[in-house]
């Protein structure tokens, strides 16, 4: 009788503990849908230098990976070769210029053919300074670098803080170039809308 009685008690506990875990991951899978109350679309225009800069003691950005069969060792950014970035950004594009925050992410040469040389990026250009202090904009996008004339134009898919819920554009110029480093300061020209 008492191993019976035993027998019953664990089945039972089992049981309970079954059924509580199973209302309970219910509660963990969904919520209640509700209409989302959306202020009114803004659209900010900022404007800021972006210096990635791939020579020297302190590079912003690293080649942290190459394809071995495209290209040689010296290139500095041959084809299927992968950057890690911590680019300044800047109110001017001198060196010495305010920096206003950073643009950090990764980069691939996205292109064989220099003369149509396109690099395909994720960027989060971050504000640590000002009125968008601790806010962010996130760019997936490629970057087709040889179609200077007039700018080059780049995806806003995300951001942060203020820029919650960004979607837009970026105009990208290059402002200077050393084409032996690779060294670049770009003016990046962004359209942003937000909520």
């Amino acid at each position: 009788m008492m191993k019976s009685g035993i027998i019953t008690l664990c089945l039972a506990l089992c049981l309970t503990v079954a059924v509580t875990a199973s209302s309970d991951s219910n509660n963990y899978y969904y919520g209640k849908t509700k209409p989302a109350n959306l202020k009114e679309e803004k659209v900010t225009r900022v404007c800021f230098f972006l210096h990635d800069i791939l020579s020297g003691q302190n590079p912003s950005a690293v080649r942290i990976a190459h394809a071995n069969l495209t290209g040689s060792e010296d290139s500095p950014v041959g084809f299927g070769s992968l950057f890690a970035i911590d680019d300044p950004l800047t109110v001017g594009p001198e060196k010495d210029s305010k920096e206003i925050g950073n643009g950090r992410g990764m980069y691939v040469s996205g292109s064989k053919n220099m003369d149509k040389f396109m690099i395909v990026m994720y960027v989060d250009l971050a504000f640590t300074t000002g009125k968008f202090n601790g806010s962010s904009i996130s760019v997936f996008s490629r970057n087709p670098v040889a179609e200077e004339p007039g700018g080059r134009e780049v995806s806003i898919v995300g951001g942060r803080g203020k820029f919650r819920m960004a979607r837009g554009f970026i105009k990208i110029k290059t402002h200077q170039i050393d084409m032996k480093t690779g060294d670049a300061v770009l003016r990046y020209d962004a359209t942003v809308y937000h909520y």
